[in-house]
């Protein structure tokens, strides 16, 4: 579908019912959240499994972390922990934790509950999706409110990860006996929202924790989720009032949304996070080659992809797949030497001659097996701006010769298959964090790579690097911010030289909200936090600071 013909599409479904009967006004304090695209809910609060398995927002809302990273102040919010100090040589790591922190069943929170959490995660390996244990000797808890990490190699990287892990209480999941599969159908939390107040299939409700610890917050009673299952849908349930703050992408959105009630609705799309990048399987036939991978991002017409799939809210990446909000740490003297995502179609055929991938007389390209050079890109079914992108960088690749083609799937099926590996190209995110190391892991590092057909948290793309195996460690040995930025421009290097992933454009942050009930929303004006609620553990600053709207009443009464 073009960018008109979707633009009128959703302003003729605006001016029509969202749907066949009216939706049930939820009651007062109750917030309506757009967050997960889905057409049936599925009850699972297990907040150790792998990102996009358990309902949002489990990992935060519910569970919570030690501290919280706000890359919109650029700072570290003490959270259930409220400080750290490092040991002489890096190797060991202490944490101080709040104290007068209850679980929502009003048992108390005690440093106990983070060893027994990290020692969980060693027990369990599927747990440790952030590989706490490759670094990590021990875990202990010299009294109830200190944790002190003991590390096996200097591990600096070891802090964010360990700050940003959801702690469990130990008093129910000892007594767990299969930790993997259990859904946690009714967790005991010490977030600001524990209480499953209501499950269907179409819609649930989370009620504030009794016992949350931090003073006046959450100051809402309870947050509400219909099942939508398309970003279209959740746009039109937006526009009729029926949710109150979404993470969508919404097209046209002055003149849809924010132009249909300028006192209410607001929206924000920051760039200061990643970027999104089209993964090639480095297992898939011609995909190893880096050359081949060039030509592909050789053949995308990012301006293009920005115009028609997200309306020009962001920019094209460049080579370095590295946002704005990571500038100190990226060598824009480097982004000229080899500017493999430039749009040159002539180059791209280039590259696939060299490449050993002639053009056929029926003009497309053979591998050496002599057949035609078919790959599947896939996306998500309902990510409207990504399917849109697919179509876009799809005709790109098959003006070069190449046969692609688009799949879309649903979320879950999607998830899984790019996890495993068992896909050729994908559209996807990366990791990113207070600096890009998380994200340099996830693009080159043999310690993030698994086999086909496991679960990787990362790495999707199965590609390691020996060069950048050397500058990770490197990195994670000093604490010296002139040796840590030395050793990021050489990362840069090696990303630009093997082209693991094909960046396409900066991710922008979609945060959307109607105000009509609900004030203390963050803003450009107001920039506490991202408005989208698409970041995990971030949305903790907004979800502990939104409050219902004073009613308004008539003069005279």
């Amino acid at each position: 579908m073009t960018r008109i013909l979707l633009v009128g599409a959703l302003v003729a479904a605006i001016l029509t019912p969202a749907c066949a009967e009216p939706a049930m006004e939820p009651e007062p304090g109750v917030l309506v959240v757009s967050r997960e695209q889905v057409g049936s809910w599925v009850r699972n609060f297990n907040p150790l499994l792998a990102g996009g398995l358990a309902r949002w927002p489990t990992r935060g809302g519910i569970y919570e972390p030690l501290m919280v990273h706000n890359p919109a102040q650029g700072a570290w919010t003490p959270w259930l922990a409220t400080g750290f100090t490092w040991g002489e040589d890096v190797t060991s790591l202490s944490f101080s934790l709040r104290e007068g922190v209850r679980w929502s069943d009003g048992e108390a929170f005690t440093a106990d509950d983070v060893v027994f959490t990290f020692d969980l995660m060693k027990k369990v390996p599927a747990f440790d999706t952030q590989g706490h244990w490759r670094y990590l000797r021990s875990v202990s808890a010299p009294d109830p409110q200190t944790v002190q990490f003991a590390f096996a190699r200097p591990f600096v990287p070891g802090m964010e990860k360990i700050a940003h892990q959801v702690i469990v209480p130990r008093h129910v999941w000892e007594s767990v006996e299969e930790p993997v599969s259990w859904t946690n159908p009714d967790p005991v939390a010490t977030g600001p929202f524990t209480e499953v107040r209501r499950f269907d299939h179409q819609v649930w409700e989370l009620g504030k924790n009794p016992n949350y610890w931090m003073d006046g917050a959450p100051k809402i009673e309870a947050l509400r989720f219909p099942a939508i299952p398309s970003n279209e849908q959740a746009t039109i349930a937006l526009m009729h009032g029926e949710v109150d703050w979404a993470g969508n992408f919404i097209p046209a959105i002055d003149r849809i949304f924010a132009g249909r009630n300028p006192e209410h609705h607001r929206y924000w799309f920051p760039n200061f996070g990643g970027a999104i990048f089209l993964y090639p399987n480095h297992t898939v036939g011609p995909l190893k080659d880096a050359r081949v991978r060039k030509a592909l991002s050789r053949a995308i017409d990012r301006d293009k992809v920005v115009q028609v799939a997200m309306y020009d809210y962001t920019s094209p990446a460049d080579v370095s797949g590295l946002s704005d909000g990571y500038a100190q740490w990226r060598d824009e003297a480097a982004l000229t030497e080899d500017p493999w995502t430039d749009f040159d179609p002539a180059e791209a055929a280039r590259l696939l001659d060299e490449a050993g991938l002639p053009l056929g007389e029926d003009g497309l390209r053979r591998g050496t097996d002599g057949q035609p050079v078919t790959l599947e890109l896939s996306c998500i079914t309902g990510w409207s701006d990504w399917v849109r992108a697919a179509q876009v960088i799809a005709r790109n690749l098959q003006g070069v010769g190449l046969d692609v083609s688009v799949k879309s799937y649903d979320f879950g099926a999607w998830f899984d298959q790019l996890q495993r590996g068992e896909f050729a190209l994908s559209i996807g995110w990366a990791s990113y964090g207070p600096t890009p190391y998380g994200f340099w892991v996830g693009a080159m590092s043999s310690g993030s790579m698994f086999p086909i057909g496991e679960v990787a948290p990362q790495n999707w793309h199965r590609f390691s690097d020996p060069e950048a195996d050397t500058l990770l460690a490197a990195f994670e040995r000093t604490a010296d911010p002139a040796e840590q930025e030395r050793i990021a421009h050489a990362l840069q290097a090696r990303f630009q030289a093997t082209a693991p992933l094909l960046p396409l454009f900066l991710d922008p942050s979609w945060g959307e909200a109607n105000t009509t009930r609900f004030t203390g929303f963050p803003s450009a004006e107001n920039p506490y936090s991202r408005l989208s609620p698409n970041h995990e553990l971030e949305f903790l600053h907004v979800l502990t600071r939104i409050a219902p709207r004073e009613p308004v009443v008539a003069e005279g009464n």
